[in-house]
Protein backbone atom coordinates (compact mmCIF):
# COMPACT_ATOMS: atom_id res chain seq x y z
CA UNK A 1 0.00 0.00 0.00
CA UNK A 2 1.54 3.28 -1.13
CA UNK A 3 0.88 6.32 1.03
CA UNK A 4 1.52 10.07 0.84
CA UNK A 5 3.01 10.71 4.29
CA UNK A 6 4.40 14.28 4.30
CA UNK A 7 3.58 17.64 2.71
CA UNK A 8 5.83 20.53 3.70
CA UNK A 9 6.48 24.06 2.46
CA UNK A 10 9.42 26.40 2.92
CA UNK A 11 12.13 24.83 0.77
CA UNK A 12 14.01 26.43 -2.15
CA UNK A 13 11.58 27.88 -4.70
CA UNK A 14 12.79 26.22 -7.87
CA UNK A 15 11.67 24.70 -11.11
CA UNK A 16 13.67 22.79 -13.75
CA UNK A 17 16.39 22.12 -11.17
CA UNK A 18 18.41 18.90 -10.71
CA UNK A 19 18.71 16.70 -7.64
CA UNK A 20 20.24 13.46 -6.46
CA UNK A 21 19.91 11.35 -3.30
CA UNK A 22 23.06 10.73 -1.25
CA UNK A 23 22.47 8.43 1.71
CA UNK A 24 19.73 10.00 3.84
CA UNK A 25 20.02 13.39 2.12
CA UNK A 26 18.88 14.96 -1.14
CA UNK A 27 21.14 17.49 -2.87
CA UNK A 28 19.39 20.03 -5.11
CA UNK A 29 21.34 22.09 -7.66
CA UNK A 30 20.29 25.37 -9.23
CA UNK A 31 17.09 25.78 -11.18
CA UNK A 32 14.88 28.62 -12.33
CA UNK A 33 13.36 30.65 -9.52
CA UNK A 34 14.10 32.64 -6.38
CA UNK A 35 17.85 32.88 -5.73
CA UNK A 36 20.28 35.25 -4.00
CA UNK A 37 23.08 34.81 -6.55
CA UNK A 38 22.30 34.83 -10.28
CA UNK A 39 25.86 33.83 -11.19
CA UNK A 40 26.99 30.88 -9.07
CA UNK A 41 24.87 27.73 -8.87
CA UNK A 42 23.51 27.15 -5.39
CA UNK A 43 23.20 23.87 -3.51
CA UNK A 44 20.42 23.01 -1.06
CA UNK A 45 20.42 19.84 1.05
CA UNK A 46 17.30 18.15 2.40
CA UNK A 47 17.72 15.85 5.41
CA UNK A 48 15.14 13.07 5.07
CA UNK A 49 15.31 12.28 8.81
CA UNK A 50 14.77 15.74 10.28
CA UNK A 51 12.89 16.90 7.15
CA UNK A 52 14.80 20.18 7.10
CA UNK A 53 16.48 22.12 4.31
CA UNK A 54 19.90 23.75 4.59
CA UNK A 55 21.73 25.85 2.02
CA UNK A 56 25.44 25.30 1.51
CA UNK A 57 27.58 28.47 1.60
CA UNK A 58 28.74 29.82 -1.77
CA UNK A 59 32.21 28.97 -3.02
CA UNK A 60 34.81 31.68 -3.49
CA UNK A 61 35.00 35.32 -2.40
CA UNK A 62 31.27 35.82 -1.97
CA UNK A 63 28.21 37.38 -3.53
CA UNK A 64 28.88 39.80 -6.34
CA UNK A 65 32.44 38.55 -6.85
CA UNK A 66 33.74 36.54 -9.77
CA UNK A 67 32.67 32.90 -9.72
CA UNK A 68 35.54 30.38 -9.48
CA UNK A 69 35.90 28.58 -12.86
CA UNK A 70 35.31 25.13 -11.39
CA UNK A 71 31.90 26.17 -10.03
CA UNK A 72 28.94 25.95 -12.46
CA UNK A 73 27.04 29.11 -13.26
CA UNK A 74 23.39 29.31 -12.19
CA UNK A 75 21.27 27.30 -14.64
CA UNK A 76 18.11 25.34 -15.36
CA UNK A 77 17.39 22.28 -17.52
CA UNK A 78 20.57 20.49 -16.40
CA UNK A 79 21.06 17.00 -14.95
CA UNK A 80 22.86 15.59 -11.90
CA UNK A 81 23.93 11.99 -11.18
CA UNK A 82 25.86 10.31 -8.37
CA UNK A 83 28.77 7.93 -9.04
CA UNK A 84 31.03 6.78 -6.20
CA UNK A 85 30.72 9.85 -3.99
CA UNK A 86 30.87 12.39 -6.82
CA UNK A 87 27.90 14.24 -8.30
CA UNK A 88 28.30 15.09 -12.00
CA UNK A 89 26.36 18.11 -13.27
CA UNK A 90 25.92 18.51 -17.02
CA UNK A 91 24.16 20.83 -19.41
CA UNK A 92 21.46 23.40 -18.80
CA UNK A 93 20.83 27.04 -19.70
CA UNK A 94 22.41 29.91 -17.79
CA UNK A 95 19.83 32.13 -16.11
CA UNK A 96 22.01 35.15 -16.98
CA UNK A 97 23.83 34.14 -20.17
CA UNK A 98 20.92 32.12 -21.63
CA UNK A 99 23.56 29.89 -23.24
CA UNK A 100 23.45 26.11 -23.21
CA UNK A 101 26.39 24.30 -21.65
CA UNK A 102 28.31 21.05 -22.14
CA UNK A 103 31.01 21.55 -19.52
CA UNK A 104 31.15 18.68 -17.02
CA UNK A 105 31.27 19.85 -13.40
CA UNK A 106 31.84 17.57 -10.42
CA UNK A 107 30.84 17.98 -6.77
CA UNK A 108 32.50 15.95 -4.01
CA UNK A 109 29.81 14.98 -1.49
CA UNK A 110 32.35 14.53 1.34
CA UNK A 111 34.16 17.86 1.01
CA UNK A 112 31.43 19.87 -0.80
CA UNK A 113 34.14 21.00 -3.21
CA UNK A 114 33.59 21.63 -6.91
CA UNK A 115 36.11 20.56 -9.55
CA UNK A 116 36.36 20.05 -13.30
CA UNK A 117 37.34 16.49 -14.25
CA UNK A 118 39.77 15.95 -17.10
CA UNK A 119 37.79 14.39 -19.92
CA UNK A 120 38.47 13.18 -23.45
CA UNK A 121 36.61 11.60 -26.34
CA UNK A 122 33.51 12.73 -28.23
CA UNK A 123 32.07 15.31 -25.85
CA UNK A 124 28.32 15.84 -26.44
CA UNK A 125 27.21 19.26 -27.63
CA UNK A 126 25.69 21.91 -25.33
CA UNK A 127 22.10 21.05 -24.39
CA UNK A 128 19.29 21.37 -21.90
CA UNK A 129 16.17 19.38 -20.94
CA UNK A 130 17.97 16.10 -21.64
CA UNK A 131 18.06 13.09 -19.32
CA UNK A 132 20.92 11.41 -17.48
CA UNK A 133 21.09 8.09 -15.67
CA UNK A 134 23.75 5.71 -14.36
CA UNK A 135 24.66 2.06 -14.87
CA UNK A 136 27.68 1.04 -12.81
CA UNK A 137 30.35 3.70 -13.35
CA UNK A 138 28.88 4.91 -16.65
CA UNK A 139 26.64 7.95 -17.11
CA UNK A 140 24.26 7.90 -20.09
CA UNK A 141 22.63 11.03 -21.48
CA UNK A 142 19.78 11.05 -23.98
CA UNK A 143 18.07 13.65 -26.12
CA UNK A 144 17.26 17.19 -25.10
CA UNK A 145 17.57 20.51 -26.91
CA UNK A 146 21.02 21.17 -28.31
CA UNK A 147 22.73 24.46 -29.11
CA UNK A 148 23.24 23.64 -32.80
CA UNK A 149 20.55 21.24 -34.02
CA UNK A 150 17.62 21.79 -31.67
CA UNK A 151 15.69 18.72 -30.53
CA UNK A 152 17.64 15.48 -30.70
CA UNK A 153 17.53 11.75 -29.93
CA UNK A 154 21.27 11.17 -29.62
CA UNK A 155 22.79 8.98 -26.89
CA UNK A 156 26.16 9.55 -25.27
CA UNK A 157 27.99 7.89 -22.42
CA UNK A 158 30.76 8.88 -20.04
CA UNK A 159 32.86 6.12 -18.48
CA UNK A 160 33.94 7.69 -15.19
CA UNK A 161 36.65 5.04 -14.72
CA UNK A 162 38.52 6.54 -17.70
CA UNK A 163 36.64 9.87 -18.04
CA UNK A 164 36.19 9.21 -21.76
CA UNK A 165 33.04 10.34 -23.62
CA UNK A 166 31.59 8.19 -26.42
CA UNK A 167 28.80 8.80 -28.88
CA UNK A 168 26.55 5.73 -29.20
CA UNK A 169 25.27 4.65 -32.59
CA UNK A 170 22.41 2.52 -31.33
CA UNK A 171 21.10 -0.37 -33.42
CA UNK A 172 17.40 -1.10 -33.78
CA UNK A 173 14.44 1.26 -33.85
CA UNK A 174 15.34 4.97 -33.66
CA UNK A 175 14.15 6.61 -30.46
CA UNK A 176 11.80 9.62 -30.58
CA UNK A 177 13.29 13.08 -30.85
CA UNK A 178 12.28 14.69 -27.59
CA UNK A 179 13.08 16.81 -24.59
CA UNK A 180 11.65 17.02 -21.07
CA UNK A 181 11.30 13.22 -21.04
CA UNK A 182 12.56 10.78 -18.41
CA UNK A 183 15.17 8.02 -18.62
CA UNK A 184 15.45 5.41 -15.89
CA UNK A 185 17.90 2.52 -15.56
CA UNK A 186 16.53 -0.86 -14.43
CA UNK A 187 19.19 -3.55 -14.53
CA UNK A 188 21.13 -3.01 -17.75
CA UNK A 189 18.28 -1.32 -19.64
CA UNK A 190 17.37 2.33 -19.92
CA UNK A 191 13.65 3.08 -20.17
CA UNK A 192 12.81 6.38 -21.86
CA UNK A 193 9.26 7.67 -21.39
CA UNK A 194 7.33 10.72 -22.55
CA UNK A 195 8.69 14.05 -23.68
CA UNK A 196 7.67 16.63 -26.23
CA UNK A 197 8.61 16.57 -29.93
CA UNK A 198 7.75 20.01 -31.28
CA UNK A 199 7.23 23.28 -29.47
CA UNK A 200 5.14 24.94 -32.20
CA UNK A 201 2.78 21.98 -32.74
CA UNK A 202 3.24 20.00 -29.51
CA UNK A 203 3.33 16.23 -29.75
CA UNK A 204 3.51 14.59 -26.34
CA UNK A 205 4.74 11.01 -26.17
CA UNK A 206 3.40 8.23 -23.98
CA UNK A 207 5.56 5.52 -25.51
CA UNK A 208 8.44 3.58 -23.96
CA UNK A 209 11.80 3.19 -25.68
CA UNK A 210 14.20 0.59 -24.28
CA UNK A 211 17.95 0.96 -24.69
CA UNK A 212 20.07 -2.06 -23.73
CA UNK A 213 23.36 -0.73 -22.38
CA UNK A 214 25.06 -4.11 -22.90
CA UNK A 215 24.22 -4.50 -26.59
CA UNK A 216 23.56 -0.86 -27.61
CA UNK A 217 20.23 -2.06 -29.02
CA UNK A 218 17.24 0.30 -28.99
CA UNK A 219 13.66 -0.94 -29.28
CA UNK A 220 10.08 0.28 -28.97
CA UNK A 221 8.01 -2.81 -28.10
CA UNK A 222 4.27 -2.83 -28.77
CA UNK A 223 2.13 -0.60 -26.60
CA UNK A 224 -0.13 -1.95 -23.90
CA UNK A 225 -3.88 -1.33 -23.98
CA UNK A 226 -3.83 0.88 -20.88
CA UNK A 227 -1.43 3.82 -21.20
CA UNK A 228 -0.73 7.05 -19.32
CA UNK A 229 -1.67 10.16 -21.24
CA UNK A 230 1.21 11.67 -23.23
CA UNK A 231 3.21 14.19 -21.22
CA UNK A 232 6.50 15.94 -20.52
CA UNK A 233 8.18 17.42 -17.43
CA UNK A 234 7.11 14.46 -15.27
CA UNK A 235 9.16 12.52 -12.72
CA UNK A 236 10.24 8.89 -12.95
CA UNK A 237 11.88 6.45 -10.57
CA UNK A 238 12.53 2.72 -10.26
CA UNK A 239 11.54 0.51 -7.32
CA UNK A 240 11.74 -3.27 -7.01
CA UNK A 241 12.44 -3.68 -10.70
CA UNK A 242 9.48 -1.59 -11.87
CA UNK A 243 9.22 1.91 -13.35
CA UNK A 244 6.98 4.60 -11.87
CA UNK A 245 6.05 7.94 -13.40
CA UNK A 246 4.29 10.80 -11.65
CA UNK A 247 2.78 14.11 -12.73
CA UNK A 248 3.95 16.15 -15.69
CA UNK A 249 1.97 18.21 -18.17
CA UNK A 250 0.77 18.40 -21.76
CA UNK A 251 -1.16 20.80 -23.92
CA UNK A 252 -4.37 20.15 -21.97
CA UNK A 253 -3.45 20.13 -18.29
CA UNK A 254 -1.00 19.27 -15.51
CA UNK A 255 -1.20 15.81 -13.94
CA UNK A 256 -1.04 14.36 -10.44
CA UNK A 257 -1.40 10.71 -11.39
CA UNK A 258 0.98 7.87 -10.55
CA UNK A 259 1.58 4.98 -12.95
CA UNK A 260 3.57 1.76 -12.59
CA UNK A 261 5.22 0.04 -15.55
CA UNK A 262 6.26 -3.62 -15.36
CA UNK A 263 9.11 -4.41 -17.81
CA UNK A 264 8.44 -8.16 -17.66
CA UNK A 265 4.92 -7.88 -19.06
CA UNK A 266 5.41 -4.47 -20.71
CA UNK A 267 2.21 -3.27 -19.08
CA UNK A 268 1.04 -0.17 -17.24
CA UNK A 269 -1.15 0.10 -14.15
CA UNK A 270 -2.49 3.27 -12.55
CA UNK A 271 -1.69 3.40 -8.84
CA UNK A 272 -3.80 5.23 -6.26
CA UNK A 273 -1.77 6.01 -3.10
CA UNK A 274 -3.54 6.67 0.19
CA UNK A 275 -3.32 10.10 1.79
CA UNK A 276 -3.27 13.62 0.40
CA UNK A 277 -0.85 14.04 -2.48
CA UNK A 278 -0.22 16.99 -4.81
CA UNK A 279 -3.18 18.49 -6.66
CA UNK A 280 -0.89 18.73 -9.71
CA UNK A 281 2.84 18.80 -10.23
CA UNK A 282 5.34 19.13 -13.08
CA UNK A 283 8.92 20.32 -13.69
CA UNK A 284 9.80 19.03 -10.21
CA UNK A 285 12.60 16.83 -8.93
CA UNK A 286 12.14 13.29 -7.69
CA UNK A 287 14.61 11.23 -5.63
CA UNK A 288 14.24 7.87 -3.91
CA UNK A 289 15.65 7.24 -0.44
CA UNK A 290 15.00 3.64 0.52
CA UNK A 291 11.26 3.06 0.17
CA UNK A 292 10.45 6.78 0.16
CA UNK A 293 10.14 9.12 -2.80
CA UNK A 294 10.95 12.80 -2.29
CA UNK A 295 9.23 15.16 -4.76
CA UNK A 296 9.79 18.89 -4.56
CA UNK A 297 9.72 22.14 -6.51
CA UNK A 298 8.20 22.65 -9.94
CA UNK A 299 4.88 24.39 -10.48
CA UNK A 300 4.33 24.60 -6.70
CA UNK A 301 7.92 25.75 -6.18
CA UNK A 302 8.44 25.49 -2.40
CA UNK A 303 6.26 22.41 -1.82
CA UNK A 304 7.75 19.05 -0.87
CA UNK A 305 5.90 15.74 -0.77
CA UNK A 306 7.06 12.33 0.45
CA UNK A 307 5.52 9.17 -0.94
CA UNK A 308 6.13 6.02 1.13
CA UNK A 309 6.14 2.97 -1.11
CA UNK A 310 6.06 0.53 1.80
CA UNK A 311 4.79 2.32 4.93
CA UNK A 312 5.41 0.67 8.29
CA UNK A 313 2.76 0.31 10.97
CA UNK A 314 4.52 3.10 12.87
CA UNK A 315 4.21 5.44 9.89
CA UNK A 316 0.51 4.61 9.45
CA UNK A 317 -0.12 5.30 13.15
CA UNK A 318 1.62 8.70 12.93
CA UNK A 319 -0.48 9.59 9.91
CA UNK A 320 -3.63 8.70 11.87
CA UNK A 321 -2.54 10.99 14.74
CA UNK A 322 -2.07 13.85 12.28
CA UNK A 323 -5.24 13.18 10.28
CA UNK A 324 -7.56 12.99 13.29
CA UNK A 325 -5.83 15.65 15.43
CA UNK A 326 -5.20 13.24 18.27
CA UNK A 327 -3.62 14.32 21.56
CA UNK A 328 0.19 14.02 21.45
CA UNK A 329 1.29 15.02 24.96
CA UNK A 330 1.34 11.44 26.22
CA UNK A 331 3.44 10.10 23.35
CA UNK A 332 7.17 9.41 23.69
CA UNK A 333 9.49 12.31 22.92
CA UNK A 334 10.89 10.74 19.76
CA UNK A 335 7.40 10.22 18.33
CA UNK A 336 6.39 13.81 19.13
CA UNK A 337 9.58 15.07 17.45
CA UNK A 338 8.86 13.01 14.33
CA UNK A 339 5.27 14.29 14.22
CA UNK A 340 6.52 17.88 14.49
CA UNK A 341 8.97 17.27 11.64
CA UNK A 342 6.14 15.90 9.48
CA UNK A 343 3.81 18.85 10.01
CA UNK A 344 5.75 22.04 10.78
CA UNK A 345 7.30 24.46 8.29
CA UNK A 346 10.84 23.59 7.23
CA UNK A 347 13.14 26.12 5.65
CA UNK A 348 16.77 27.16 5.40
CA UNK A 349 16.39 29.39 8.45
CA UNK A 350 16.39 28.20 12.05
CA UNK A 351 13.20 26.42 13.11
CA UNK A 352 11.60 26.17 16.54
CA UNK A 353 11.29 22.38 16.58
CA UNK A 354 12.24 20.55 19.78
CA UNK A 355 15.73 19.06 19.92
CA UNK A 356 16.14 15.82 18.02
CA UNK A 357 16.15 12.68 20.21
CA UNK A 358 18.65 11.19 17.76
CA UNK A 359 21.39 13.77 18.37
CA UNK A 360 22.85 16.07 15.73
CA UNK A 361 21.49 15.43 12.23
Amino acid sequence: MLCWMVHLKGGPKRTRHAAVAVGQSVYSFGGDGDTDDMDQIDVHVFNTVSLRWTKLPPVGPGRGQRRPPEVPYMRWGHTAVLIEGVIYVLGGVGVVTLEKCNVLHAFDVDTHAWFKPRISGAVPGPRRSHSACVSGKVMYIYGGYTQLSGRTNDIHKLDTATMVWSSINARGTPAPVSLCHSATIIGTKMFVFGGIADKDVPNYYNSISVFDTDTNYLSMPGSAQLLPEGRCCHSAFAHNGELYIFGGNNWNHTFNDLWRFSPGTFSWKKVEPKGNGPCWMSRMCCCTVGDRVILFGGDAPDDLYILDLCPSLKTLCKLAVIQYGMERSGLPHDIRWELACMTELKCTRACSLPASPYGKL
